[in-house]
């Protein structure tokens, strides 16, 4: 559990059937073998870790070619986010970028844990987020003409001309792109000036909402943000950032280089397994806006995604992730054959799921237990009644 202040204190805690509310805010439940917070297992009636577990035989747990694709490591990560407030504006990392983003970290003497790391590892973190509850997000950037359109919307007069620089940048279409020049611009705002600036984009947004304009919905979740995080200029940048309610079963994929920040809601993140995160605003973490400018490409594409239906109460979410694969299923009491057939984590989010491999041996799941399945467990049935989401390596 990993315990960040934008947590809720009642969705995980539901999810396990704990008391509600929790003690404190509970953000996300992982599940997997990051080294930073490996998940705990039994092994032959013996406590142990995900991470040990692989390292000791990683071509048996892993399978021999996800052991050599992966250098031995469970590529990705499975967890449940639960988001009270808004999260920090970031973005993630290529595998490139990682590498060399790590590396330099390590030639700066930054010794692992230390906050002023920008990367913890040296992996992409590309992800999925599928939604459980309505899930409010801030996915990729709106197009200039859009974004430029929302902005006089507010008719704030200090942004006026950062809505013509994106007008103007739209016609032109020139070289670069004008979304990043105008969220630098954004960002380094001078610092005298900002809490005016917020205020007026406030005030605004409230405008906005009352009056039932065009961008209420956009203006309501900015005022929503403006609560959790006040005084921070991540306010104004989400003014260029695309909004949207993910309704449950509905997706979002995040691909490196794509600006993102989730809101509010509950979810299921597939993830590459990595923790690396360059952040804008809207946090008490480490931030660093140049990183972050170097990583964000404004034209990426953070597609939102309905499941494939596959028969039997399975569906899948297609993503080019080569890391991770994340199917849904919502069984009854018919067995149904998991998909996967490499290591896989089987998480139950409502309801007794029951798992049975070819030898007959069978594990029962109740709701919000999770299990790792080695490649040695190859077949593996499944039966409810019970909705499960099962995580998987993706295609090469």
């Amino acid at each position: 559990m990993q315990p960040y202040a934008w947590g809720s204190r009642e969705a995980i805690a539901r999810l396990q059937g704990r008391p509600v509310p929790s003690p404190g805010p509970e953000a996300e439940l992982w599940m997997g073998a990051h080294p930073s917070a490996p998940s705990g297992l039994e092994r032959d009636g013996r406590p142990a870790t995900l991470d040990a577990v692989i390292a000791a035989d990683a071509p048996g747990e892993l399978g021999a070619q996800v052991a050599a694709r992966f250098g031995g490591r469970l590529p990705f990560l499975l967890k449940v986010l639960a988001a009270g407030k808004a999260l920090s504006i970031q973005v993630h990392p290529s595998r490139a970028q990682a590498q060399a983003g790590y590396r330099q970290d390590n030639e700066r003497g930054l010794a692992p844990g230390d906050r002023d790391r920008n990367y913890v590892d040296d992996w992409p973190k590309p992800e999925i987020l599928c939604a459980l509850t309505p899930f409010e997000v801030l996915a990729g950037l709106r197009d200039p003409a859009q974004a430029a359109r929302f902005i006089r919307e507010l008719a704030v007069p200090e942004l006026e001309p950062l809505a013509a620089a994106l007008q103007a940048g739209d016609r032109a279409d020139a070289q670069g792109d004008v979304r990043a020049t105008v969220i630098a611009r954004i960002l380094s705002w001078p610092a005298g000036q900002r809490d005016a600036l917020i205020r007026d984009v406030v005030e605004a947004c409230h405008q906005e909402v009352d009056d039932y304009g065009p961008y209420h919905l956009e203006c309501a979740a900015i005022i929503q943000v403006a609560s959790d995080h006040p005084g921070d200029m991540g306010i104004v940048a989400s003014l260029l950032m695309r909004h949207a309610v993910l309704q449950p079963g509905q997706a979002v994929f995040l691909p490196a280089g794509g600006l993102h920040a989730y809101l509010h809601g509950t979810g299921i993140e597939l993830l590459a397994n990595s923790d690396n995160v360059v952040r804008a605003g809207l946090t008490g973490k480490h931030i660093d806006i140049p990183e972050l400018l170097k990583l964000t490409d404004p034209a990426v594409e953070v597609p939102l995604i309905a499941p494939r239906d596959l028969g039997n109460g399975v569906a899948t979410y297609d993503t080019p992730a080569p890391e991770f694969r994340l199917y849904r299923a919502a069984l009854d009491a018919s067995p149904v054959t998991l998909p996967g057939d490499g290591p896989r984590l089987v998480l139950s989010v409502d309801g007794t799921l029951t798992l049975t491999d070819a030898a007959g041996k069978s594990l029962k799941l109740g709701q919000g237990e999770s299990a790792f399945l080695s490649a040695t467990d190859a077949t593996v049935t499944a039966a409810g009644p019970a909705k499960a989401f099962i995580a998987t390596v993706g295609q090469p």
